[in-house]
């Protein structure tokens, strides 16, 4: 608990927390880094459960919107590690922030270790449903906690 008390008490976190605009500003450059990500990642799910994009392969989706997720994913983390330094003590109580943190480390696993070699190696439809909802599972896990933080 002490260390989530110190980096709240740090420059930026003060900064951010005394600020009429800053966490405003912080959270909503957040939001379009989460709709970028959740945009890339929703096309190739949507593709491998057989709905969206039909004409081009998952591994074809999986190299187009890659810039976009590694992108939007460093755009969360830029915005994400000044919201929570502005509220560490409220997050280190946030049962909702233990699961969004425990969910997206799983996410990203998921994503770049077994998603996307599973992609590239090329499976069968059901395995790649699996895959699609399994993914859209994990993911909307992260995002429906993240939103609740904001509410405990």
């Amino acid at each position: 608990m002490d260390v989530f008390e110190s980096l709240e008490q740090s420059g930026i976190g003060l900064v951010i927390r005394e600020s009429l605009w800053l966490f405003p500003a912080f959270e909503a450059v957040h939001l379009l880094g989460l709709s970028v990500l959740g945009g890339s990642l929703l096309m190739v799910d949507l593709r491998l459960l057989g709905v969206g994009i039909r004409s081009r392969t998952p591994a074809q989706l999986v190299r187009t919107v890659r810039p976009w997720l590694v992108g939007s994913l460093l755009i969360l983390i830029g915005t994400g590690v000044p919201l929570f330094l502005s509220e560490a003590v409220k997050c280190y109580y946030s049962y909702s922030f233990w699961v969004k943190m425990s969910a997206l480390g799983i996410g990203l696993l998921y994503t770049f270790l077994i998603k996307h070699p599973v992609i590239r190696r090329g499976t069968g439809s059901g395995v790649q449903a699996l895959i699609g909802m399994l993914s859209l599972a994990v993911w909307l896990t992260v995002a429906g906690a993240g939103r609740w933080i904001g509410f405990s």
